[in-house]
């Protein structure tokens, strides 16, 4: 087996995601983020009720403990459910570069849940860490006042204010949900792991479509298969491949690499918002990217 093998996959991870996020940011603009959650998740767990089966002989995981079934539905809810609500909507309304980028704040706050939860301590470089992907982020979606506003002190957000808040409450569930997975999942088996909160997901969105009456909207999404073939790629490089390249990645390369090398996705995703979505990149922007990757990679050393 090749030497970096651990690395390799987490470099695949890191672009099975963006290409993720480039394909839910194609079809939310469609047939809207709600219903390509739910589309997602529905073909997500086919494929990992089907993986289930082939490698340990049924579709559901009946071995998991009372303990994990809870902990691990808590985390679909907050993860997925709640964390990917917010941040497929972020996708439609600033993009999935500016949302993925946002989205390394989930690492400073999986550790703030992770000290106040369980405990674990934040040494002085992780501090320092935060610090600089918030500097980071701030260099990005912060501007100066334009011409028309000179004489004013003001630094105004450069993309829209709900966008970017969404972006933030995806970073959260990812965050926190990080934290209530790593408590939940134990020595139980990890992709079953994540079936279970997949499953919880589904419940949770199912009563949300009920809640906001949306069911009508969605069986007419239903009705555009090229919309819903853009979404199988998402949840094939997504919760299916990229999951699963992720627990292959840590399992031969250490933690802190293999996060910091999936963490690339903002500077990944670069060149594919300009071909693709044609958007304007400064140096600005990439270098804020790359300080706010930096800042995470700190809290791994």
């Amino acid at each position: 087996m090749h030497p970096h093998i651990g690395q390799i996959a987490a470099l695949a991870t890191a672009f099975c995601w963006t290409v993720t996020g480039v394909t839910y940011q194609i079809a939310g603009r469609k047939i809207g983020s709600v219903n390509v959650n739910m589309i997602r998740m529905v073909i997500a767990l086919v494929l990992l009720s089907s993986y289930s089966f082939f490698a340990y002989g049924s579709f559901l995981p009946t071995s998991a403990s009372l303990h994990n079934i809870v902990w691990l539905s808590l985390s679909g809810l907050v993860g997925f459910v709640i964390g990917d609500l917010c941040l497929f909507q972020a996708y439609v309304l600033i993009g999935a570069r500016i949302s993925m980028l946002v989205m390394t704040l989930s690492s400073p706050i999986a550790a703030i849940f992770g000290w106040l939860i369980m405990g674990e301590t934040m040494s002085p470089l992780s501090l320092v860490g935060m610090a600089l992907t918030l500097g980071g982020i701030a260099l990005v979606i912060l501007e100066r006042p334009t011409a028309e506003e000179e004489g004013t002190s003001r630094i105004g957000l450069k993309y829209p204010t709900k966008g970017l808040l969404l972006a933030l409450g995806g970073a959260f569930g990812q965050g926190f949900g990080l934290v209530l997975s790593k408590y939940g999942i134990g020595n139980f088996n990890p992709i079953q792991g994540t079936q279970i909160r997949a499953i919880a997901a589904l419940v949770g969105f199912t009563i949300f479509f009920f809640a906001i009456r949306q069911w009508g909207i969605f069986f007419k999404s239903l009705n555009r298969p090229k919309v819903i073939s853009v979404v199988a790629i998402g949840s094939i490089f997504g919760p299916f491949l990229g999951v699963s390249l992720s627990l292959f990645a840590v399992q031969h390369a250490t933690t802190g690499v293999a996060s910091t090398i999936m963490s690339i996705m903002p500077i990944i995703i670069i060149p594919v918002s300009v071909v693709i979505f044609k958007e304007k990149v400064t140096v600005k922007e990439i270098i804020g990217a790359v300080i706010a990757i930096a800042g995470v990679a700190l809290f791994f050393l």
